[in-house]
């Protein structure tokens, strides 16, 4: 049964928490590359502070599409069997658990590359990078279009509302999360975030922006 357009799920959290991965894997693998080229340098500093960030969004992602595994797909096959292929999508899932770790990997090698010569740690670091960037374009893309309609139509808001929560508790800290959001949030996108939310995520945002924007212009500079 489907259901009605008034207890729809709101898909604005789940489309903004795919928009900061890609925007991140992408600008990240910029970065990368232009160290890789010489075109910008690598301190001892910079490279602990990529890493840092890379950690914690690897991080982000393995969350991202365990919980939608366990705790989401559950429940969108109670409500909408026969109407989605949940497997191919967690088929994508585990196939992007060892590309993290190669990510992992090569992030450490950045660090403990000696200042003024990371230049092939960092084109190793590029390659993984972009390898998990355009897997997950890939698979978002699918997502969305193949997805979040059914999700639409046959999920309850109730439902969807406490998956969201659930996810939430075990997620990334609101410190690398929120100012991200409003970050890649659309005016108005950001302004349904607060009448849905209430006004302490956007307060929180705005206390966490000066010291993200710092941690923001040593890593991408």
């Amino acid at each position: 049964m489907s259901t009605t357009s008034t207890d729809a799920p709101d898909l604005l959290g789940i489309t903004l928490a795919h928009r900061m991965m890609r925007t991140d894997l992408h600008r990240l693998t910029d970065v990368a590359e232009r160290i890789a080229s010489g075109a910008c340098g690598c301190t001892d500093r910079r490279a602990a502070a990529i890493a840092a960030w890379i950690g914690t969004l690897c991080d982000e992602i393995h969350h991202h599409h365990t919980s939608e595994d366990e705790i989401a797909w559950p429940v969108i096959t109670r409500y909408a069997s026969g109407c989605v292929d949940l497997a191919v999508l967690t088929d994508d899932h585990h196939a992007l658990d060892p590309l993290l770790d190669e990510v992992r990997s090569a992030v450490q090698g950045l660090t403990s590359a000696r200042a003024g010569a990371r230049g092939p740690a960092a084109g190793e670091l590029a390659a993984r990078l972009a390898r998990v960037r355009d897997e997950i374009d890939e698979h978002l893309d699918a997502e969305e279009s193949g997805l979040f309609p059914v999700i639409e139509r046959y999920v309850p808001a109730a439902e969807w509302k406490r998956i969201e929560e659930e996810v939430r508790r075990n997620g990334p800290g609101a410190q690398f999360v929120l100012p991200r959001m409003a970050d890649v949030a659309s005016p108005d996108e950001w302004a349904h975030m607060r009448a849905v939310a209430g006004p302490v995520p956007a307060v929180l945002a705005r206390l966490m922006r000066p010291g993200h924007r710092r941690r923001e212009r040593l890593v991408f500079a």
